[in-house]
């Protein structure tokens, strides 16, 4: 039991570590200026991590967050600026875009039995190279100040991507808790076969939950836009590490069937603040992308162990 409390609370307890160090070098990590700022900054990645959840509750991985980020903003940066639609329908149409490419991945899940780590690499060299066709490789700029306005802005000293990012959240817990998709997304995740036994839709909820990571990831591509007041056809590559590491740091197993919302929240905090300290501790980008692989790969292995673990007090309680 202490094991499961650990990997339900252990991210806390990893996140007030890592701000006792940073505040040990640099008191101004703690700042009402710099936590807001890292808020802002980790908006992008906490709204694709809150998508990826739902993917990884079921047991499957999205690796094509990034490219799909990409290729929502410079769809909606390109209908903005070239096609002449308002803000509201190039935002829509970004978020249609990146929904339909979550759709085809939960499809060749689905319906092609294609291994989720395969389907959804395919679908980001697709995704990657749409939008290098779009942009010509080069940055599309001049979207009007409304597009942009949700990803610099901020409300009373707080980012409003941040303001999103919460709004995602609350959403998805809600969706997960009191809902039976999200009944169905844990049972998935658990025991497929005893899910379908169950008569729960496997199928749609897995095709779902693959549409849902799309349409977070258009979501935060609009944003990631605004925040730069452009669409770099190379914004989001390697994204999909730094969202995959939020939500298993934040206790959602790889395996599928365990996790929570309020943990990839706490997760994607870990990893905003590791990135704004490493930063201000003035360590090179290069060794910032070493030290972020062995987080990443720290937390597998802490996923694999507690997995052991959970095995053997289920095998314990059992008569």
């Amino acid at each position: 039991m202490a094991r499961l409390n650990w990997r339900r609370h252990g991210n806390l307890a990893v996140l007030a570590a890592l701000l006792a160090v940073l505040a040990s070098r640099d008191p101004g990590v703690l700042s009402t200026s710099n936590i807001t700022n890292v808020i802002g900054q980790a908006a992008v990645m906490g709204i694709c991590a809150v998508g990826m959840t739902f993917v990884i509750l079921t047991g499957g991985i999205d690796l094509s967050v990034g490219s799909i980020v990409a290729l929502s903003g410079a769809l909606g940066a390109w209908l903005n600026v070239h096609a002449g639609l308002p803000w509201q329908a190039a935002w829509a149409s970004a978020i249609l875009a990146g929904t339909a490419c979550g759709l085809v991945s939960g499809l060749l899940v689905h319906w092609g039995r294609v291994p989720p780590f395969m389907a959804t690499l395919a679908v980001m060299a697709a995704a990657r190279g749409l939008t290098l066709l779009l942009t010509q490789g080069s940055p599309i700029s001049g979207t009007s100040p409304a597009f942009n306005y949700a990803g610099w802005a901020s409300l009373s000293g707080f980012p409003v991507s941040g303001m999103i990012l919460l709004a995602c959240a609350t959403a998805a817990w809600i969706l997960l808790r009191f809902t039976p998709f999200g009944t169905g997304v844990y049972a998935l995740g658990d025991n497929p076969e005893a899910a379908r036994f169950a008569g729960i839709p496997t199928g749609r909820v897995t095709v779902s939950v693959y549409a849902l990571s799309g349409s977070t990831a258009g979501l935060a591509g609009l944003l990631m836009v605004g925040r730069l007041w452009s669409a770099q056809p190379g914004i989001g590559m390697g994204l999909e590490l730094d969202v995959i590491a939020s939500v298993v740091l934040g206790g959602t197993s790889l395996f599928g069937g365990v996790g929570t919302i309020r943990g990839t929240l706490t997760g994607v905090l870990i990893m905003g603040f590791l990135d704004n300290g490493l930063r201000i501790l003035g360590i090179s980008s290069y060794l910032q992308q070493v030290i972020k692989g062995m987080v990443f790969i720290g937390a597998v292995i802490l996923d694999m162990y507690f997995k052991g673990a959970y095995r053997k007090d289920r095998s314990r309680d059992a008569p």
